[in-house]
């Protein structure tokens, strides 16, 4: 059956694309196809089961990525190698469309759902998370101010970056809405004087950020909360932080969301939204069905704006847009060191998480970094203040934001 269905498939393929892979099913790998012309194939993909076959015939990156995360094809060589000849399979696939048109998916969110979304992600386990990410497990795109910095020096310099941008002064209150496992309100008491609430939906970040916080000896300056953003009681604060957490509030919220972060800021306040964008102006997700892979197992319910989208609902929120940033080349340059960490230690990972999780993340990572390499998402830094005040003291340039620098 697998025979029958593989042959005539490949042979299309090889009209349409030259591919450097050998295909091989059954259980001793035999009968063979190779998709190109090559002497030694890059890369290998042995067919384990029949239930393939209707997610290869007409390949996209969700199908792909589900055939492999599912068990039920096989995949060997170099990640990057694997990584273009799943583009090259989805591109075979759409060769004859006229147009590319990306998904506009909209998905129901409410406490329930967005909670449980955020833990199926982050409680993973902290050990695991620890292993390719920096010493400080800061899960953002990171800030290259030269390029050739380690990531645990670019991600200190990313959260500089987010406090000098919003002008931290010592004393000041400031709210970290998604606050990882504690780096930015540790490095914002630490380096800036400031009194942080840090609050997350995720019990393990909560209970690793409490610790890192006491071993810090910084009890008395910054708190970790296990709470929803809405249900903050004791605003105003002097400045706000938001950094990856605004893409699982979903387009139909956001105006919502950044009302929500108006409301619990000071009237001279400021806040810095850093999170992932669509490069789509209608704020579809990503193509080839790469976004349909990303909702099925890595965010489920989770949705990218355009940057268009995003200034537009900080307006509706009540919110004056004063500087944005793209740094899309940053996260791909992150995501790809998070990669390399991956596959370095993946014998460690997978002694960590089952099969099936620890092939959604070495696909996911890999994949992300070439999405951001190729725009198919992006990257922002959005510095807000309430919208319809006077301008006060403001400097007349840009050039405090990269002082510390």
């Amino acid at each position: 059956m697998i025979d029958l269905a593989l042959r005539p498939w490949a042979h299309r393929l090889r009209r349409r694309v030259n591919l450097p892979v050998r295909l091989t099913w059954g259980d001793h790998g035999h009968s063979g196809l190779s998709l190109g012309d090559f002497s030694e194939p890059k890369v290998r993909m042995r067919v384990r089961d029949a239930a393939a076959l209707p997610l290869l015939m007409q390949p996209t990156l969700e199908t792909l990525g589900q055939a492999y995360v599912e068990g039920l094809i096989d995949v060997e060589g170099d990640l990057q190698d694997i990584v273009a000849v799943a583009h090259g399979l989805a591109d075979a696939a759409s060769v004859d469309e006229q147009a590319v048109v990306r998904p506009r998916r909209r998905v129901e969110h409410t406490r329930a759902l967005d909670s449980d979304a955020i833990r199926y992600h982050y409680d993973v386990s902290n050990e695991f998370y620890a292993q390719w990410l920096d010493p400080a497990m800061v899960y953002s795109c990171a800030y290259f101010e030269r390029g050739d910095e380690s990531l645990a020096l670019a991600q200190q310099k990313k959260i500089d970056h987010i406090l000098t941008k919003l002008r931290l002064q010592p004393g000041q209150r400031l709210l970290d809405i998604g606050c990882g496992w504690g780096a930015l309100v540790i490095r914002a008491a630490q380096q800036f004087g400031a009194r942080c609430v840090g609050i997350t939906l995720s019990e393990n970040q909560y209970a690793l950020a409490r610790e890192r916080v006491k071993v810090a000896g910084l009890e008395d300056r910054v708190e970790i909360r296990l709470q929803d953003y809405r249900d903050v009681p004791d605003g105003p604060f002097d400045r706000v932080t938001s950094v990856g957490m605004f893409e699982h509030v979903g387009l139909n919220h956001l105006a919502a969301y950044f009302g929500q972060v108006r409301a619990l800021l000071a009237p001279d306040g400021w806040v810095l939204n850093h999170g992932i964008t669509s490069s789509d102006a209608h704020d579809g997700e990503a193509s080839k069905g790469a976004g349909g892979f990303v909702h099925r197992y890595v965010f489920p319910h989770g949705e990218l704006p355009h940057i268009g989208t995003v200034m537009r609902t900080m307006q509706e929120g009540g919110l004056e847009v004063f500087d944005a940033e793209n740094l899309r080349r940053h996260y791909a340059r992150t995501v790809a060191l998070w990669s390399e960490a991956f596959e370095a230690r993946r014998d460690r990972i997978r002694a960590l998480v089952d099969d099936k999780r620890w092939r959604i993340w070495r696909v996911y990572l890999a994949g992300c970094a070439w999405a951001f390499e190729q725009d198919e998402i992006a990257l922002f830094q959005v510095l807000c203040r309430p919208a319809r005040r006077s301008a006060g003291e403001m400097p007349w340039s840009r050039r405090w934001m990269y002082a510390r620098d």
